[in-house]
């Protein structure tokens, strides 16, 4: 799966917690009240804290990779991919898993299938139990995981290992973003939000790394159990983290609250203006008690929000229907363009053309991912967000034709710029733009409800992907055809995109995005 992006509170979460959960709006540091201090709150605590909680989109990155450069040595089909590696020091191991095609696409796929599962428990729990208590749990399952991989002497074992490591994936994802959301300053969450894409695609670029110089003999299980030392220091560290404030806050933990927050702001913050927004923005009913911590505030602002509604609701409803149908089919155009068949399989897939190299070419694809990420993350401000999808799937498509071109001919350079130009152009708008556009095109009150559609398929389409990929690339006779399928679809998810999403770019209210009458006015 195309990675988490841009940290927002609603990110790649389960039904029940989308639903649930209520973040504070941000608050621009010029609205501020005046004589508020405008510090940014930003200490070495609260980085240690974002620190701690991306190492759990990292280990997502990871494990969606993991698997790429050392395909042909778990399969038996080679016993190195490159000549740069090393000694076997995991003599006592088998050497190797034998597997077909679509017995490798089960293994690899299966990831996603236990990302969807923890994604879906992940929600509701950390809403219970809370975000630390959620996160500590998916590192059980990070740490059981990649042990069980790096050990199975089998499929069985493998596939499971794998599955859990997709349990504690998908949890992390989910509340890592909203932990990250709830703890840092109102002003600085985009900047703070990106750490956990940008975390991503670290872990995509490290498996790739280590698989260049880990691929021969036994050795590919030290890849794999790599990810369990991750783990094991993200636990040890969550044990240093407190709980996010603003859960606190909807527990009736106020004055607990207050003290994690001032930790997190710094001695001489001044967390009333930050605790005021929280009072606003939460339902929650306050005891006489614990009312008494906050600053007093305007009778309007005590106005209750609009209940949330559910998948079925929205869906159902023809107000809202278009958001969702707008998000699903950005979702769909980012799985089924093919990214993934770079990110999973892009060695296996270029070693006809680049024995030598395909590994190499490999990182360096990872290295364009994460560079353009970076670079490309003001766009869908600047030029809007339609604009930014629309260009990257015409990017992603001449990509794909180049790719097709390449193997057809045999053409190694231009095999090898068309994989850089396809990353790049992913990051440019395909890769991070889908996971915004629910806040922008549904109102609060459905925003829940067509990000969960949205994520569903998003999962599904990944798992179609990851599963399916290596059987329709070996049943066209491999050579690259699958990327003309790629270019196709690339095309239609094009057109689509243009009919059904409106520009949000600027637009005050989703009633002027949709160019429709408030429907409080109806």
């Amino acid at each position: 799966m195309a990675p988490l992006k841009w940290g927002l509170p609603c990110e790649l979460s389960s039904i029940s917690q989308l639903r649930q959960h209520r973040g504070p709006p941000i608050v621009s540091v010029r609205n501020m009240p005046s004589g508020q201090p405008r510090k940014l709150g930003i200490t070495p605590y609260l980085v240690f804290l974002v620190l701690i909680a991306t190492l759990g989109p990292f280990q997502f990155g990871y494990h969606l990779a993991e698997l790429n450069a050392p395909q042909a040595v778990i399969t038996c089909e080679k016993k190195r991919i490159s000549t740069n590696a090393g000694t076997n020091a995991l003599q006592h191991l088998p050497q190797c898993i034998s597997m077909n095609s679509s017995q490798f696409g089960l293994v690899s796929s299966i990831y996603t299938l236990g990302g969807f599962i923890g994604s879906l428990l992940a929600g509701p729990f950390s809403s219970k139990s809370g975000r630390r208590l959620a996160l500590r749990a998916a590192s059980l399952f990070l740490i059981a995981g990649p042990l069980a991989e790096s050990l199975a002497p089998g499929i069985p074992l493998l596939a499971l290992g794998r599955l859990l490591s997709g349990v504690g994936s998908g949890a992390v994802v989910v509340v890592g973003p909203i932990y990250i959301s709830e703890v840092a300053p109102l002003h600085s969450r985009g900047l703070f939000g990106v750490c956990t894409q940008v975390m991503v695609n670290v872990g995509i670029l490290v498996s790739q790394v280590l698989g260049y110089f880990w691929s021969h003999d036994s050795m590919w299980r030290l890849i794999l159990a790599a990810a369990s030392i991750v783990a094991v220091l993200g636990l040890a560290g969550l044990f240093m983290v407190p709980e996010s404030p603003i859960w606190l806050v909807k527990n009736h933990q106020r004055g607990q609250a207050r003290h994690v927050l001032k930790r997190i702001r710094g001695s001489d913050a001044d967390i009333d203006a930050e605790i005021e927004t929280w009072s606003n923005s939460i339902t929650a009913p306050i005891s006489s008690e614990e009312e008494s911590l906050l600053p007093s505030s305007n009778d309007e602002n005590q106005t209750s929000k609009q209940e949330s509604i559910t998948m079925l609701q929205a869906v159902q409803d023809p107000y809202y229907r278009p958001a969702i149908v707008a998000v699903v089919a950005c979702m769909l155009a980012q799985q089924f363009t093919g990214i993934n068949s770079l990110i999973m399989y892009s060695v296996s897939l270029l070693q006809s053309i680049l024995p030598t190299g395909a590994a190499l070419l490999t990182i360096m694809t990872s290295v364009i991912n994460l560079v353009a990420t970076v670079v490309c993350m003001p766009l869908p401000d600047r030029i809007g967000r339609r604009t930014c999808l629309l260009l990257s799937i015409s990017g992603i498509g001449c990509s794909s034709v180049l790719l097709a071109l390449g193997f057809a001919l045999n053409q190694k350079i231009l095999s090898a710029m068309a994989c850089l130009l396809f990353v790049a152009s992913f990051a440019l708008g395909l890769g991070p733009v889908p996971f915004i556009l629910p806040s922008e095109l549904a109102g609060p009150e459905a925003v829940g409800a067509t990000q969960s559609w949205g994520q569903a398929i998003n999962w599904m389409a990944t798992f179609v992907v990851a599963q399916f990929f290596p059987m329709v690339n070996d049943a066209l006779g491999g050579q690259g055809k699958v990327y003309w399928i790629f270019a196709a679809i690339a095309a239609i998810s094009g057109l689509v995109i243009y009919r059904v999403l409106p520009e949000t770019k600027g637009k005050s209210s989703v009633d002027e995005v949709w160019g429709r009458m408030d429907r409080r006015q109806d």
